[in-house]
């Protein structure tokens, strides 16, 4: 009776990573949900919903995009964190997941042990408008009018954490300006009280607010990348516009839970950079206004650190306070 007992666990011992296997061999065998932390219509929920477009054709299973905005993303991001580790809940976030983990200590979930960063998609810069009848026909005019009324003018962004806020946040500590800061429930509702005039400035994605621009909706003053955007070369960076060692751009990519089998993660990494590297999907990200930025599971992994590290000196210094 023993014998047979301890043929049956080691019978089991050599079945049981055979049906695991087999299982991650199958992957996907049923639709994958995508969690986007920002509301629809939101510059990462345009490119979360291109990528998930491609890949569900790629993997041939759906792939079921769920917005659950709030929180800087993080509500996404927990939700993803606290699922189970087999390639069927993913998180598409942007650096603001980053520019969390940095300041808030209180996030539910541990943003460098329990979730996994799998693949980069896009690097771009923020495009900094104004309404078009502002005062401010570039950005020293803009610095001119802070200085003029300290505290007094307003900036919109997406939410509070989210990446526009703090490119906002940024421009503020370099120059030394106040400002007042309104957050929205996204991109799309901040744009649109930019164009109205209810707020002064705006450091918005790309895709929010290069078609603003291009549509002669609102004026733009510069982008927030180190070299000038291909999208709109005629525009100079924050640099160059005399705000020197301003530099940030919106990076955004896939994000698994922690433990998902390495299979998988590479299943996701190899499929979303073939993607990225069709005309197809090149000629959507440039007319989109997004810059692409392909990045494997060590190269997003080794950014995603350093973003990290880089914010928690930021936030420090201009005393920015997120929890």
């Amino acid at each position: 009776m023993f014998k047979k007992i301890i043929k049956n666990i080691a019978l089991s011992a050599v079945v049981l990573p055979v049906v695991i296997g087999s299982a991650v061999a199958a992957y996907p065998d049923k639709p994958i949900k995508m969690m986007i932390g920002y509301a629809p219509g939101s510059s990462t929920d345009i490119v979360g919903r291109m990528i998930a477009n491609d890949l569900s054709l790629a993997l041939k299973q759906p792939v079921i995009v769920e917005n659950r905005g709030g929180a800087a993303g993080s509500l996404a991001a927990d939700a993803v964190a606290k699922s189970t580790p087999d390639g069927y809940t993913i998180l598409f976030a942007q650096n603001g997941l980053a520019i969390n983990v940095a300041a808030n200590p209180k996030l539910p979930f541990n943003g460098q042990k329990d979730l996994l960063p799998v693949v980069g998609v896009a690097a771009t810069p923020h495009i900094l408008i104004v309404n078009n009848n502002s005062k401010a026909k570039n950005v020293a005019d803009l610095i001119a009018m802070l200085k003029a009324d300290p505290g007094k003018l307003s900036f919109g962004s997406s939410g509070i954490g989210n990446s526009d806020h703090m490119a906002g946040e940024l421009f503020l500590a370099t120059t030394g300006l106040q400002a007042i800061h309104i957050p929205y429930k996204g991109g799309s509702p901040a744009a649109t009280d930019l164009v109205g005039g209810q707020i002064d400035f705006y450091f918005a994605g790309m895709p929010v607010g290069l078609p603003l621009y291009k549509g002669d909706k609102a004026h733009a003053l510069a982008v927030t990348s180190k070299n000038r955007f291909s999208g709109a070369p005629e525009l100079p960076t924050v640099q160059e516009a005399g705000v020197k060692g301003y530099e940030m751009a919106l990076w955004q990519g896939v994000f698994v839970p922690a433990g998902t089998p390495a299979a998988i993660v590479q299943t996701l990494n190899n499929t979303v950079l073939k993607i990225l590297e069709t005309p197809e999907m090149k000629e959507r990200f440039v007319k989109a206004g997004v810059q692409i930025a392909p990045m494997n599971t060590q190269q997003f992994t080794d950014l995603y650190n350093s973003d990290i590290a880089r914010w928690k000196v930021v936030i420090e210094k201009a005393k920015i306070k997120l929890d």
